[in-house]
């Protein structure tokens, strides 16, 4: 995969050049501080009033987006229509950092798409006939609303795993449902409201496939917060995008394409003239002639500042390394369940079946997360899970501070 080109600021360099300031092993508070949180000074502005734990939502984004996104309005001030030259390439790069993310075979595995649930449609606009569709009721609400209007509208079939009285999954339910009958099986590699990794989902993939169905992993809350195989799992597709732990804002996103489905027998309804063979040739074969590889599920003029919006997160996480986020995730999480607990509130979050954020089950949580926010804790709340998630920049003292407000709401709501 080529390497990604550095922008006009040198933002990639200065931000590769922090990160192996950090040293090899296991990454501490004292060296993020000194190293990483400079990379992030804008942002940490807001630390003088609020503590944020929503870095699940929307991660933090680094100073040098702004100066990356610039980029790319200069050159559209400079160049006019010439500036696609540069932006091409730096939709290139993208899919590169992406793909290397994921451990994809080869970059143009990687489709930049605007949403995950443009992703989703693209594939579920590749079957002729009505598909059986097999997902779990906790898939985002975007992908279940696209799901649940397709089958309205008999474009699928469709059945829903449900979660135990747990709230969790559990694995020999997903297997019944793979064996009842399917042709695309939809899961999240972790479920967006009580962060549970889906268990044995390489399992549940040949089960799939041993059923001849294609499996769509939706690995948005994954990705950039712990080591994400693509390949290894032998997943048939995949959706995610930067919103979150790949700290790129919205709109960059993408669907990954196995190379077994780059061969040309698969084609989408979600298409346009970007996925032609020679767009700029402006000729109309008919059929068309559709471009190698990935590239064949290009739609229209695509967006550009997106890709230029998700650069620095994805250059930070790749030379920070996943395992290493992750790793120092699971000991933040572990302390701030700890701390919790010593206050009378039970949490969950911190082993390895969950992702990175830690969730109180409560069935006021969306008026409890309305509370904290007033008392400058940012979290948020899905039904009945509040959601906690530090981040890399999210100190001890932040942490002993949320657990200590959390407490005293919790006593003020007994009163």
């Amino acid at each position: 995969m080529n390497a990604p080109r550095d922008g006009l600021g040198g933002s990639v360099a200065t931000i590769e050049r922090a990160i192996a300031s950090l040293g090899d092993g296991l990454l501490t508070e004292a060296g993020l501080e000194a190293h990483v949180a400079p990379l992030f000074s804008r942002v940490l502005e807001r630390r003088k009033t609020a503590i944020d734990l929503a870095n699940h939502s929307l991660g933090r984004p680094l100073d040098a987006t702004a100066a990356d996104v610039a980029e790319a309005i200069a050159l559209w001030q400079r160049q006019l229509g010439d500036a696609w030259d540069a932006w091409l390439e730096e939709r290139s790069a993208y899919r590169a950092r992406l793909g290397a993310l994921l451990h994809a075979p080869r970059a143009d595995c990687v489709v930049p798409k605007s949403s995950a649930g443009q992703g989703l449609r693209a594939i579920l606009n590749t079957y002729d006939s009505v598909p059986r569709v097999v997902a779990t009721r906790g898939e985002f609400d975007s992908i279940d609303l696209i799901l649940r209007q397709y089958a309205s509208r008999e474009r699928i079939t469709l059945s829903l795993v449900e979660p135990r009285s747990d709230g969790l999954f559990a694995a020999e339910d997903l297997h019944a449902a793979v064996r009842k009958g399917v042709d695309l099986l939809v899961v999240s590699q972790v479920v967006f409201n009580t962060g549970q990794v889906l268990p044995e989902l390489p399992a549940l993939v040949a089960a799939a496939h041993a059923v001849g169905a294609r499996v769509l992993v939706d690995v948005y809350h994954a990705l950039g917060v712990f080591p994400v195989d693509i390949a290894a799992l032998d997943a048939d597709f995949a959706i995610g995008g930067s919103y979150k732990y790949l700290r790129g804002g919205p709109g960059a996103c993408f669907l990954y394409l196995h190379p077994r489905h780059l061969d040309g027998s698969l084609s989408t309804l979600d298409t346009g003239w970007f996925a032609k063979r020679d767009p700029f040739a402006y000729e109309r074969p008919d059929p068309p002639e559709f471009a190698p590889g990935g590239d064949a599920f290009f739609e229209s003029t695509p967006p550009v500042l997106p890709l230029y919006q998700a650069r620095a997160g994805q250059v930070f996480t790749t030379a920070i390394g996943p395992e290493r986020l992750r790793a120092y995730s699971l000991r933040q999480l572990q302390r701030l369940v700890a701390l919790l607990e010593e206050r009378g509130i039970h949490a969950q979050g911190g082993t390895q079946d969950r992702g990175a954020f830690a969730v109180i089950s409560d069935p006021h949580a969306v008026a409890l997360a309305t509370v904290l926010q007033e008392r400058g804790i940012h979290v948020d709340a899905r039904g009945p899970y509040l959601r906690l998630c530090p981040d890399a920049l999210t100190t001890d003292a932040e942490l002993v501070a949320a657990a200590q407000t959390l407490a005293a709401v919790q006593v003020d709501r007994n009163i």
